[in-house]
């Protein structure tokens, strides 16, 4: 693939601002239609406000790229972004829907810089926050005004099958053995990726293509390109848990040696079978050789069997698939140019 165009990467951050812009309001109204206590957990996992509810001007919303993904697939498709506003809000509110269980499930206690939701709130009310949030992105879609809310309808199940599917793998990854008979395989992780960080973006592109009158073939298409960009963004995001700044992060460096999750980089360099693969492992199956210096230790010991550059390796083909996809689609040729600027865009982070 060739580079993206300076000129075309530059434009990004101005798509995914009007794109803000046109599905805000919608989102805003979507939140106020939960329950008071539901809403106001939304809102601040949202980045809204604070725990207590106040508007919060210095909070994190994200980046917004999901609402982006889905504005360019109804344009990609040929209709004006408006099309896909019931998409991306569906979109946004199952993703934070999901983070706040993720969060959970994995124990973070952080989440962009604050205390989680259930930190904040405690558990069970931020289980339901996430229940309310799902119930709400399924009934966004269902009441849109829109020919083709029935197919964004199906589009989401599937998306959400695929999401929960991705999870239950990734947990029962942790508790299985690092080497030898049930050890996680590469395409083992590259599948879970697929759907726990993959589906979500593929069905982001895809339900704005589905409401901006895509024929199938071409919703597929583009949700299987999201599918490729969410295995990169997995790779690059195991990275980051490894070697990541903490300032950009807001997790500590070697969280996920700390933690002892199983990720890209760790089970390549495991899969490798050398002398530094040997001796990782025997760190790694014990985890009070984990404390002090025992992760500093084993990122080096990642990154001398390859597990680094695997990783890399990896963020890139995944992309140049996702990018490839855009070219087997017959798409608005504006629209298109800005899905691949974002594409790259959404890696570009310090990896």
């Amino acid at each position: 693939m060739t580079a993206v165009p300076d000129a075309r990467r530059g434009a990004v951050p101005g798509v995914v601002a009007r794109s803000r812009e046109l599905v805000r309001p919608a989102l805003v109204d979507a939140v106020g239609r939960l329950h008071p206590w539901t809403g106001e957990m939304a809102a601040y996992a949202l980045g809204w406000s604070d725990v207590a509810g106040t508007p919060d001007p210095d909070g994190s919303e994200g980046k917004g790229v999901r609402q982006a993904l889905a504005v360019l697939g109804a344009e990609a498709a040929g209709a004006d972004g408006s099309a896909a506003v019931p998409g991306a809000v569906a979109t946004e509110l199952v993703h934070t829907f999901s983070l706040l269980h993720d969060d959970i499930m994995d124990g973070d206690a952080l989440r962009r810089q604050r205390p989680a939701v259930w930190k904040a709130y405690g558990t069970g009310p931020a289980v339901l926050a996430g229940d309310a949030l799902h119930a709400q992105a399924v009934r966004t879609l269902a009441e849109a005004p829109s020919p083709h809310a029935a197919t964004a309808v199906r589009h989401l199940c599937g998306t959400l099958d695929a999401l929960v599917s991705g999870q239950a793998d990734d947990l029962r990854f942790e508790q299985r053995p690092w080497t030898g008979a049930g050890a996680v395989e590469l395409a083992e992780y590259r599948s879970m990726a697929e759907r726990k960080t993959g589906a979500l973006l593929g069905g982001a592109i895809g339900l704005g293509a589905v409401l901006g009158g895509a024929p199938a073939r071409t919703v597929a298409v583009l949700d299987r390109a999201g599918r490729h960009l969410g295995i990169a963004f997995q790779a690059v995001d195991d990275l980051l848990g490894i070697w990541g700044d903490p300032e950009v992060t807001g997790k500590p460096v070697h969280g996920d040696l700390r933690q002892r999750k199983k990720t890209y980089p760790v089970l390549a360099a495991l899969a490798s079978g050398g002398t530094a693969a040997r001796e990782l492992a025997v760190l790694l199956e014990s985890p009070e050789q984990l404390r002090g210096a025992g992760p500093a230790r084993a990122a080096a010991l990642v990154e001398e069997a390859g597990g680094r550059a695997a990783a890399r390796a990896e963020a890139r083909r995944n992309l140049d698939a996702a990018r490839r996809g855009l070219e087997d689609a017959a798409l608005a040729p504006a629209a298109a140019g800005d899905l691949d600027a974002l594409f790259t865009y959404v890696l570009d982070r310090s990896w």
